[in-house]
């Protein structure tokens, strides 16, 4: 299965109306978008290349922790980059991809169009289908 359609799957799964996957490139340190629903075209170049600690996917690698924003629309905490308010997401949760050896290789997000808290059953759900990822992420040509 390819990445677009396991990114449907996934928001299919967690009723979600956007979602995007990214790989880490470890030359560069940054994310690269491997697949993406839901995201507005003119946003897709800012997404593409995302450097770690920047934004809800960049945060959640640095972190390698979960990252969740109950409305990113009016959220303040400086976490989401200005640009993301124009996806008109508000409910939003990115966690990182580990490999076998517990490396931070890559970031799933997902996101809904109104408020919403992802629990603590739809955070771990979403961890462990992310970590099952890991072995098929492969970052396309530079």
């Amino acid at each position: 299965m390819n990445n677009t359609q396991t990114l449907t799957d996934i928001l299919r799964k967690f009723d979600c109306q956007t979602g995007t996957l990214h790989a880490l490139d470890p030359a560069t340190q940054r994310l690269r978008l491997l697949a993406q629903q839901g995201v507005p075209d003119f946003l897709l170049d800012k997404i593409d290349h995302i450097p770690i600690g920047k934004g809800i996917a960049g945060c959640a690698a640095e972190r390698a922790d979960a990252v969740q924003m109950c409305n990113l629309q009016t959220d303040t905490s400086g976490v989401a980059r200005p640009d993301a308010k124009q996806t008109k997401v508000e409910g939003a949760l990115a966690v990182p991809i580990f490999d076998s050896a517990q490396k931070v290789v890559g970031v799933l997000g997902i996101g809904k169009m109104q408020p919403y808290e992802f629990g603590e059953s739809e955070i771990s759900a979403l961890r462990q289908i992310a970590d099952s990822l890991a072995p098929t992420l492969s970052l396309p040509p530079a």
